[in-house]
C-alpha cells in the first residue's frame, strides 16, 4: 500500500515537503493565521473560538497572544490554561503537546520539523518530524528554542534564550546553549 506524503509526515517518516496536499494544508493554515493575527481587539472567548477552529486540541483557558505562527495547527494539543506570549512559533509536522498550566514566553520556538543529515535527501526536498512533548506547569523563558524530539517533564523551567537539544527531567531547571541543568534542580 502506497502512503501519501501527508501520511508519511504524520508518521514522522521522510516525506516530500512540496507535496500538493501539504501545500493546500499550509495555505489553509496561512489564511487562518492571517485572521488570527489580525490586529483587532477580540474578547478572549473569541480568540479561544478561533483557536478551536484550526488547532488540533484546545482546552479551556488557553491564551495565545498574536502574532502566532505554526505550520499546520492540526498536530498541536494544548492543555488547560496554557499561555503563549507574543511571537511564538510551533512547527508542527508531527505532534506537539503542551500540558496544562504551562506558560511560554515571547519569541519561543517549538520545532518538531527536522531535516535529513544526508545532502542528497535534502536536495530531494525530503523532511521528517519528531514529536515534542512539554509537560504540565512548565515555564519556558523568552526566546527559548525546543528542538525536534524533545520531551520536557512536568514542572520544568527553561531559561530565556536556552536551546533545548535533549529531554528535560520533571522539576529540572535548564539554561544555556545547549541547555544544561542548573545545580540543585531535579
Amino acid at each position: 500500500m502506497t502512503r501519501t506524503e501527508k501520511q508519511k509526515m504524520l508518521a514522522g517518516d521522510l516525506y516530500c515537503a512540496d507535496d500538493p496536499e501539504l501545500a493546500a494544508d499550509l495555505a489553509r493554515t496561512a489564511e487562518w493565521l492571517a485572521r488570527y493575527n489580525r490586529p483587532a481587539a477580540l474578547a478572549p472567548s473569541e480568540r479561544l473560538a478561533m483557536l478551536r477552529e484550526h488547532v488540533g486540541a484546545v482546552a479551556d483557558g488557553v491564551v495565545i497572544r498574536p502574532p502566532f505562527f505554526c505550520d499546520y495547527g492540526f498536530n498541536i494539543r494544548l492543555g488547560r490554561n496554557v499561555f503563549l506570549n507574543f511571537n511564538c512559533v510551533i512547527l508542527d509536522v508531527v505532534a506537539v503537546e503542551i500540558g496544562d498550566l504551562t506558560q511560554i514566553g515571547p519569541g519561543v520556538q517549538i520545532l518538531a520539523a527536522d531535516h535529513p543529515r544526508d545532502p542528497e535527501q535534502r536536495r530531494a526536498l525530503l523532511e521528517n518530524g519528531r514529536p515534542v512533548r512539554i509537560g504540565r506547569n512548565c515555564w519556558i523563558g523568552a526566546g527559548a528554542l525546543i528542538l525536534p524530539g524533545v520531551t520536557v517533564g512536568d514542572d520544568a523551567i527553561i531559561g530565556a534564550g536556552s536551546v533545548v537539544t535533549r529531554d528535560v527531567p520533571a522539576g529540572a531547571t535548564v539554561v544555556g546553549n545547549p541547555a544544561r541543568p542548573v545545580r540543585g534542580s531535579a
